[in-house]
């Protein structure tokens, strides 16, 4: 059995690139994201059929997922595999505060090795989101699947599946709104687009 799936970064909110949002209880999105969530709703009402959207537990994912599934007609799931990455004590400290944090330059540069305060790894939060995708193939789920989750989240799956190291997920970038798609069955996976956005 083999399973499209389409990662999906939820789009923008107003904390985006100015605080560390992690799991904070309140991201909406912002205008600007409302605008990148109905241009995926359309690209997916008239691309192709979507079998099912999962997504992470955060506000600004599952916003993202229920403007999609409102207009395809699907409901949305929640899966706490796709959650954002957990970031303990970092979770709301601005970017500009982090930077002189000597355990954020860390985890920037040995993220195959870091773990982020009171926090998980980020091989932790790959393999629990991998799993979930593979699973998605064993299960014969087949079709189109939309997963709707975060920028490290799903740099680390792309990683996992081209065979690039976790130190180097800063290498590409996965803009929010954007696509990016694997195809996945019992023969291996293969990354067929990376960061696509609005056309």
């Amino acid at each position: 059995m083999t399973a499209k799936v389409h990662l999906i970064r939820h789009g923008a909110h107003d904390e985006l690139g100015r605080v560390l949002s992690g799991r904070s209880a309140r991201s909406p999105l912002s205008p600007a994201g409302r605008t990148q969530a109905e241009w995926l709703a359309a690209r997916f009402a008239r691309e192709e059929p979507i079998a099912a959207i999962h997504c992470s537990p955060r506000e600004r994912a599952r916003a993202t997922a229920e403007i999609i599934g409102g207009r395809i007609g699907l409901r949305v799931q929640v899966v706490d595999a796709l959650d954002e990455v957990a970031f303990g004590a970092w979770t709301g400290r601005s970017f500009a505060d982090l930077d002189h944090d000597p355990e954020w330059q860390v985890w920037n540069r040995e993220r195959s090795a870091a773990r982020a305060p009171e926090g998980e790894t980020m091989a932790e939060a790959t393999a629990r989101a991998v799993g979930h995708i593979e699973g998605l193939a064993r299960r014969g789920a087949g079709g189109t699947v939309l997963c709707v989750s975060h920028c490290d989240i799903i740099r680390g799956v792309v990683a996992q599946y081209i065979g690039l190291g976790l130190d180097r997920l800063l290498a590409f970038d996965v803009d929010p709104g954007s696509v990016s798609t694997l195809l996945i069955g019992n023969w291996g996976a293969r990354l067929l687009t990376l960061n696509r956005g609005p056309e």
